[in-house]
């Protein structure tokens, strides 16, 4: 039978199985998480859609052994995850979560999610297969850990991306203090510590997705993909590329750039609170409209975000990029632990004020209410290997097979646009591809479009932190070689 042929006939015994279980199943609701079979492609789709596919235990009981019967499959070339409605996934369900915590006798359902949740996260990273998230709707906290950990993750015009857990009292999570780290500049330590969101086309820019393509266009690309001959990372690469938009004058423009974001990487890039508050209000009173009105507006952001938060988050977070993942997840189960056990009462406040009493727009009763009265002590509780809210931390179970491919399988940033970390290695000489001669802006923009085959948004991205990170030197002052000069320093703006 040929390739078509064989797809229509399992496409047809598809639809009479639907039709049967429609006709003697309909009382039935839908399982939290929908599994399919297309070809050599298999994808899970997260189906709670009324809730914003908000991640709970029955979603990661159906989820971990359908990956790892997938990741072992000669069958399976391609794993691939989507939703219905108009999230892929909000967030873990940290009001049963909350639930758990609040009694001795179920606390440690509380803790057990986060392990599994967490060793779900570690499971997709370490795939031996091509992993496709599509990213087409809300995609915040545990979403951000499904997808986070994907070969290609692909942003639409729907996307909404954040890691908002200071809102509630808790902190970024799933590999947060990870993949957040390891962002350009200080961007992730922004994000983190304001919980601030990004939309559309930005969430490519700034790294986290790898591609951005139109909404319209994930059902023809889901086709396409299913219907490769072979599914080589370079290929579902090129596929995906194909199916990429330029950016519109429609598009709103990305607004943390130039100075912004200059001051942005000068503020966050602090090692305490104290002094990230310091350098923001002194950008207030900022000669440029644009760097006073962001300080603003960030530190209102930061006020209304838990105090023991931030400084958790901002700890977890410099460890992080010094940790491997798994590292990272084990940490982030010691904190997560810590605050089920009680370590700070903010964890209660802020998930009672977002999700119960749903007063959204008031500061919630934080305590300690300001930085300035958070402890190192407090801090230590969720860090110190004598904390007494540490007692009965559980360890992930992670095969060792998976610990061996960490290494060799998670590479996030593979399919993305260059990151500042490539772009100043090519200015600097040490790029692998690169020579130890200056280089022109025009030089360097070809360089990464060739290296990523004229990847969409590679010039906008390369013109962006040359212009930022950049000093133009002129050899002998005629203008006749003119090459870049990396700025080591971050500099106040």
């Amino acid at each position: 039978m040929s390739r078509s042929g064989a797809r229509a006939s399992t496409r047809t015994r598809a639809v009479a199985q639907q039709i049967m279980f429609a006709s003697t199943s309909a009382a039935q609701p839908e399982p939290p998480v929908l599994f399919k079979s297309d070809l050599a492609v298999r994808t899970y789709i997260l189906n709670r859609p009324s809730v914003s596919n908000t991640l709970d235990e029955p979603m990661l009981t159906l989820l971990r052994p359908k990956i790892e019967e997938w990741s072992t499959s000669d069958l399976c070339r391609t794993i691939v995850g989507t939703s219905v409605g108009g999230a892929f996934c909000a967030g873990g369900d940290v009001k049963a979560v909350l639930e758990n915590c609040s009694s001795p006798e179920t606390r440690s359902q509380a803790i057990d999610f986060f392990k599994r949740e967490f060793e779900l996260d570690y499971i997709l990273a370490t795939l031996s297969k091509p992993y496709v998230a599509i990213l087409d709707g809300i995609t915040m906290g545990g979403g951000a850990g499904l997808a986070a950990y994907a070969s290609f993750r692909i942003a639409t015009e729907n996307t909404v991306f954040a890691m908002p857990e200071t809102k509630i009292g808790y902190f970024p999570d799933v590999g947060g203090s990870y993949f957040m780290s390891r962002l350009d500049g200080e961007l992730g330590t922004y994000l983190s510590l304001t919980g601030g969101t990004i939309r559309g086309r930005d969430v490519f820019r700034l790294g986290f997705a790898t591609h951005y393509i139109p909404s319209r266009r994930v059902p023809i690309l889901l086709d396409r993909l299913a219907s490769l001959e072979k599914a080589h990372v370079s290929v579902i690469n090129s596929t995906v590329e194909e199916f990429s938009a330029e950016s519109s004058a429609a598009e709103k423009p990305y607004l943390l750039v130039g100075e912004t974001r200059e001051a942005l990487d000068y503020a966050f890039r602090h090692d305490q609170v104290e002094k990230i508050f310091e350098d923001l209000e002194a950008f207030v009173g900022h000669s440029s409209p644009a760097v006073s009105e962001w300080a603003r507006q960030t530190l209102e952001t930061l006020h209304l975000r838990s105090p023991t938060s931030l400084k958790v988050a901002l700890k977890a977070i410099r460890k992080g990029k010094k940790m491997t993942l798994l590292e990272t997840l084990q940490m982030e189960l010691n904190i997560a632990t810590a605050f089920c056990n009680g370590a700070s009462p903010d964890f209660k406040t802020g998930i009672t004020a977002f999700f119960v009493t749903k007063k959204r727009s008031e500061r919630p009763a934080w305590s300690p209410s300001s930085y300035k009265d958070v402890s190192d002590e407090l801090v230590s509780r969720f860090f110190a290997e004598n904390s007494p809210y540490l007692s009965g931390v559980p360890t992930l179970s992670i095969s060792e097979v998976l610990k061996g491919q960490e290494t060799s399988k998670h590479k996030p940033h593979r399919f993305a646009l260059p990151t500042e970390d490539e772009i100043g290695a090519m200015v600097r000489g040490s790029h692998r591809a690169g020579t130890n001669t200056g280089i022109t802006l025009d030089e360097l923009v070809s360089s990464f479009e060739n290296i990523q085959h004229h990847k969409m948004g590679v010039q906008e991205k390369v013109l962006e932190v040359a212009r930022r990170k950049c000093e133009i030197q002129d050899n002998g002052g005629d203008g006749n070689f003119v090459w870049l000069k990396w700025k080591h320093q971050v500099k106040s703006p």
